[in-house]
């Protein structure tokens, strides 16, 4: 799944207005919380630490419209604990996001 900027960044406008800076502040601030939660999945061992990140990712998806990791976030909530295909995934779309 690649990244696709559509909703993300019309959120992102929407909440920041005109202002370029305020833009970017956002942008950092979704992807630093998109990477603690990839973090706390890597690190999960059992259901319910992998489902904890999985649903707090989900809902940073929602807050942000971000509907390609809102799909990854469910694929998360579908899979087992520590499923490294997954988390490959959720890396790639966050590193693409990034590239943006």
């Amino acid at each position: 799944m690649a990244y696709e900027s559509g909703a993300l960044d019309a959120t992102l406008a929407a909440a920041a207005g005109e202002d370029p800076a305020l833009i970017a502040e956002l942008r950092v601030a979704f992807a630093e919380s998109a990477k603690k939660q990839i973090d706390l999945l890597k690190r999960a061992r059992c259901d319910g630490n992998w489902n904890v990140a999985a649903m707090r990712l989900k809902g940073l998806a929602a807050s942000f419209h971000a509907e390609e990791l809102l799909t990854l976030a469910d694929e998360a909530l579908s899979s087992a604990p520590g499923e490294p295909v997954v988390i490959r995934k959720i890396e790639r779309f966050l590193s693409e996001f990034a590239v943006k």
